[in-house]
Order: C-alpha cells, then structure tokens, then sequence
C-alpha cells in the first residue's frame, strides 16, 4: 500500500516535530539551600522557591551549643518546627558549635549531640535522616580538639548509619582536613564586617583569592555554599556596635550610621565561576544559605538560574 505524498510530509513533520520536542533534562548540579533560623516556618513563598528551584536538599540549623556560665557545653536556640519538613526532600540537621566546647569531653559530646538530634528527628517527624552536619569556626590553635571531637561524631554517626560531614571556612583550607565524610565550602564571611571602611565583607574574591590556592589538592569531598543574604551594621562614630536583626534591637542615635552589606548577583556568579575552575567538583552540589523570605526576594529569577546551573 502506497502513502500519498501528503501522508508521508505529514508523518516526517510529526517525527521532527517529536525529536525537537525532547523533555527538559533535570539540573545536572544538586541544588539545596540552608535554613539557618530558630523557627521553622516553611510559608508558601519558601515553599514556591524550593519548587521553582528544584531544590532537593536542606541544611537545618537544629540548635547551637554554647558554653554557660559555669563552662559546660549546653544547647542553645533550639529550632521550633511551626510546620512540618518539606516531603521529599533530603534534610541534614546542622549543629553549630562554640570552639570552647571543645574542651570538653569530646566523646561524650558527640554522643550528647547525636542523640538530641536523632530526638529532634523523632519528635518532629523527620524521617529518612542520613547525615548530621557539624559547623565550627576552629582555628589552628583548636584544630586538634576539633578532629578528637569530629572523630567521636564519626563513630556515633556511623554506628547509626549516618553520614558525618563538616562545615569547611575559608581560612581552614590551610589546615587538615577534619575527620568527616564530605565537607561543605562556606564561600562567604571573607572580609571585616567590623571595619566600616570594608564594604563587600560578605563575599569579595579579592580577599577570598589568597585561600583559594589550597582549594585544588584539599583532600576531602566538598560541596559549596554561596550568599545570598544580607547584613545591616550599626557603627557609632566610625565604631562597630553590632548587626542589626530585628529593629528596635540597639537605641539608634542620630549620629549613628547604619551600613547595608549584600553580595550582589554579579559577586556571587563570579565566585561560582571561580570555585569551578578551580574545582569543579566542589560545585556539583551549590548550597544557598539561607532561605529566608527577604533572601529569596533579594534576587531576581535569572541571576538564581545563573547561580544554580553553573
């Protein structure tokens, strides 16, 4: 049986019109964002931007661990859960942890920390937990305490079957690696928010660029976090006072000056260039910190999709 020819043009423009028509591949870099907040309260403009975004995990501050006044290591602003975790997602609760609680009995520590995080999980609802995030500012001087302590996590995780992993400053590339599985990059905080006079202390890669030498050989798995959030600091008299949370927080004088800091999109797309010419595996996964609604209203929809599909 013979096609007419208006048959056989009609069938080859259907078949070029299938091929032109192939779905959108899936972002090849994983895409999550921090939640760094003392309440959980996933709102719809939060909850529209993780779907908008394809993001697929998130990292939650669970709570501090500070000194008290007597110098033990206590637990500090708990995260309330107002609402569930978003269904779906890969939640990493995060724990921050003051350098002087290292000091401390680190085993007991850690053991202290997993099982008010694994509590927390079981309270809450928060099911499929396969990683705890330990966040610290350890300097050189600390760094020993640090990797006991960061050892003792590793066995308390591991024998829950957890994953470890470690937050990873800029200033601590020099250092070696702590003990953990992967560590995240934390591309930010690279200036002195104190000195009136630096007005990109947020992100600029001028004053990032001496750490980054030491990103290429650093020999743990790392993910990257980018800012997109911003800071209002009090100065007095060209003075540093504090940074401004909440207004109403410091009694404002007239002479007193107010400085807004906030890494551009433009900073932070070249930051990411930067990260991944050096190592691109480091931007396999790009970390938002953090998600909060003024943050997410900050940028505009083509400076995020630039930022995420590096």
């Amino acid at each position: 049986m013979k096609l007419s020819t208006a048959v056989v043009c009609f069938l080859l423009s259907m078949g070029l019109t299938l091929s032109c028509s192939k779905p959108k591949p899936m972002p090849t870099t994983m895409r999550s964002v921090y939640y760094w907040s003392t309440t959980l309260n996933m709102d719809s403009v939060k909850t529209a931007f993780m779907r908008n975004y394809d993001i697929s995990r998130m990292y939650i501050r669970y709570f501090d661990v500070v000194a008290d006044q007597s110098g033990r290591a206590v637990p500090n602003a708990t995260l309330k859960f107002a609402t569930d975790v978003p269904q779906g997602i890969d939640i990493v609760p995060t724990v921050f942890v003051m350098p002087e609680c290292l000091r401390q009995d680190r085993s007991r520590l850690a053991s202290l920390i997993v099982k008010r995080v694994v509590q927390m999980n079981e309270t809450n609802d928060v099911y499929n937990v396969k990683e705890i995030q330990i966040d610290c500012d350890w300097t050189q001087s600390t760094r020993q305490l640090y990797a006991e302590f960061m050892q003792a996590m590793m066995r308390e995780c591991h024998s829950r079957h957890l994953k470890l992993s470690s937050t990873i400053r800029l200033h601590q590339l020099a250092q070696t690696p702590p003990p953990a599985d992967r560590g995240v990059l934390m591309m930010y905080n690279t200036g002195d928010a104190t000195d009136i006079r630096c007005h990109k202390p947020i992100l600029d890669m001028h004053d990032a660029a001496p750490y980054l030498p030491r990103l290429n050989d650093y020999k743990l798995k790392l993910s990257t976090a980018y800012p997109i959030f911003t800071w209002r600091i009090l100065f007095r008299g060209g003075r540093f006072v504090g940074f401004i949370h909440n207004d109403g927080e410091y009694p404002i004088l007239p002479s007193d000056s107010i400085a807004l800091r906030q890494p551009s999109a433009a900073d932070i797309i070249e930051a990411v260039n930067v990260i991944g010419s050096r190592r691109p595996d480091a931007n396999n996964e790009i970390i938002l910190f953090d998600l909060n609604n003024h943050n997410i209203n900050r940028l505009k929809h083509k400076d995020y999709e630039k930022i995420l599909n590096m």
